[in-house]
This record gives C-alpha cells, sequence and structure tokens, in this order.
C-alpha cells in the first residue's frame, strides 16, 4: 500500500477537540463530502473551522455547523446556511466574517510564509476594527495577518498515489490555497493513477504538499 493512503477509518487519528481546520470548496462545490462524516463521525468539538461559505445547512461543511461542532468562523459568507446564522446571533458560534478576496490572501500569505498582506479593503468600515492601519507612499491599507491551520481538507478529481492533484472546475478556487497553509493536508479523490499518468503542468497541488489520500471507494 502506499504510504499516503489513508483509510477513512484512520482519520480520527489527525483529529482532536478545538484544532483548526480549513476546507476547500464553494458553496459545497470542491468539499470532501467523506472527510465532513469522517469528523462528524470522530465525535470532535469546539473547532475553528477556515473556509470561503458553510454551504449549505447539509452539504459542505454544513453538517459541522448543524451538529453543534464549531466554535468558531473564519468565512467569507454565510447566507446560503441559516443555521450559521442562528448560531451566530444566539452566540453559539463566534463568527470572522473576512471580506473574500481578503480571505483567499491571508490563505495564501500563510503558505507563503509571509507576515500579512496590505490591502485597502474595509478601510473606514467595520473591518478595520481591531486593525492596524499602515501607509505606504501617502496610500492607507490595513494590516491582514496570515491564517494557518492544524489540517487542510479538500477534494481532488484526480490524484496519483505520490499526491500530485488536480480540481475539477471551480473546486480549484480554494482547495489549493488551504493545501499550502496547513500542518496536515488530507486529499479525497475522485480517482487515483499512477504516478506518470498525470501531465506535470496539470498539477495544481504537488505532492510534497499532501501528506494522506483518501482513495474512492
Amino acid at each position: 500500500m502506499n504510504t499516503k493512503q489513508l483509510n477513512l477509518a484512520d482519520v480520527k487519528n489527525h483529529l482532536w477537540d478545538g484544532m483548526t481546520i480549513m476546507f476547500g470548496g464553494f458553496m459545497g462545490i470542491g468539499t470532501p463530502a467523506k472527510l465532513v462524516q469522517a469528523i462528524l463521525d470522530a465525535g470532535i468539538k469546539d473547532l475553528t473551522i477556515i473556509g470561503n461559505d458553510t454551504a449549505f445547512v447539509d452539504t459542505g461543511v454544513g453538517p459541522l455547523i448543524t451538529n453543534n461542532r464549531v466554535k468558531r468562523l473564519i468565512t467569507s459568507h454565510i447566507g446560503t446556511n441559516p443555521e450559521t446564522g442562528k448560531k451566530m446571533i444566539a452566540g453559539e458560534i463566534d463568527v470572522e466574517l473576512v471580506p473574500q478576496g481578503t480571505l483567499a490572501e491571508r490563505i495564501r500569505a500563510a503558505g507563503a510564509g509571509l507576515g500579512g498582506i496590505l490591502t485597502p479593503t474595509g478601510l473606514g468600515t467595520i473591518v478595520e476594527e481591531g486593525k492596524r492601519r499602515i501607509t505606504v507612499d501617502d496610500r492607507d491599507y490595513l494590516l491582514e495577518t496570515p491564517l494557518h491551520a492544524d489540517l487542510a481538507i479538500v477534494l481532488a478529481q484526480k490524484a496519483d498515489k505520490m499526491g500530485n492533484l488536480v480540481y475539477e472546475l471551480s473546486a480549484q478556487n480554494f482547495n489549493p490555497l488551504v493545501a499550502m497553509a496547513a500542518k496536515t493536508v488530507i486529499a479525497e479523490a475522485n480517482s487515483v493513477v499512477d504516478v506518470g499518468a498525470i501531465k506535470p503542468d496539470d498539477v495544481v497541488t504537488p505532492a510534497a504538499l499532501v501528506d494522506y489520500i483518501i482513495y474512492p471507494d
């Protein structure tokens, strides 16, 4: 067996209460459903999760919200999942809403080893509260800090046995970013091929970033 192949039943060995998990996907498209279910099955709680959105009640990471596993959420919007809004208003989840481009850049900054990014987005709004304003060449910016995670879960259309990943269409949005910003990366693959079957130019996330692969059934 390839050393990167991981059984779903063993995902629990990489999970614990209070950890930070990044996830790929946009409104559930590109979010690894089997890995989300494995997190649910592990029974862990008090999670911080980071990703573009919380999809819907029963798709994407929505089940983690619905089943009260999330303590803190860093995301760009919550409008498609009413449970997220209800729990935020009730004080059950601490939600940090981040402009979408800023969220992507904060994740990318972590993967690139940067100390943060400077952006004009949010100046003079509630987004600015608690943040440093920095002036460069007579223009003001907000300093946005990097976002790191203990674990990133991604969905690949295709993986080779070394862990090189290819994504499908819009699933390419946040998956490559979160794969750069976490200590451990687990990829759920729709298909797994031999090394060499993926052209080097087609690889989006290189094998060096991927720790484990969940093979298709």
